[in-house]
């Protein structure tokens, strides 16, 4: 079993509470918009972290992460996009990606609206952690806990910082 904490959109933020709640997680994902090294670094020291960058990222987040990630955690494809929609109103090219890359699991960011949602016309569970930071229109900073169990996605958990 592999436990999973979620971030997204910190934009230069990150609230001292995020490594109590992430202490028994074994990795950290954080869909986009980082807002400086510094926050993907804090993150990093913390547990193993992956990520992509987002809109507001600049060189130093754009010459580490990728703008999409897709892996394997156990037996879950995962893809990972900052900017991603939701089903069934994906981004077009977020749309394109997801058929042609198929995962189990679908991350972005970019909205600050949390969402966990299946689509089952693609047959994949669609999650966006809200934003984790101080800007934005959003007024409930959140993040998401999850265990990916061999094929199974389960005990998810949305924290209200």
């Amino acid at each position: 079993m592999t436990r999973i904490g979620l971030i997204s959109d910190t934009h230069n933020y990150l609230d001292e509470t995020v490594a109590a709640h992430f202490k028994n997680c074994d990795e950290i994902w954080h869909g986009g918009d980082f807002g400086t090294q510094e926050i993907a670094n804090k993150l990093k020291n913390l547990k193993p972290l992956k990520g992509v960058y987002g809109n507001i990222d600049g060189k130093d987040i754009r010459s580490i992460y990728p703008e999409q990630l897709v892996f394997m955690c156990e037996e879950v494809k995962v893809m990972i996009r900052h900017i991603g929609g939701y089903p069934p109103k994906y981004n077009p090219e977020t749309k394109k990606e997801i058929l042609i890359e198929q995962p189990q699991l679908f991350i972005s960011g970019h909205s600050h609206i949390l969402k966990v949602m299946y689509d089952d016309k693609l047959n994949c569970l669609h999650m966006n952690p809200g934003a984790a930071g101080k800007q934005g229109w959003h007024k409930v900073r959140t993040l998401i806990r999850f265990n990916i169990d061999g094929k199974e996605m389960k005990a998810c958990e949305v924290i209200e910082l």
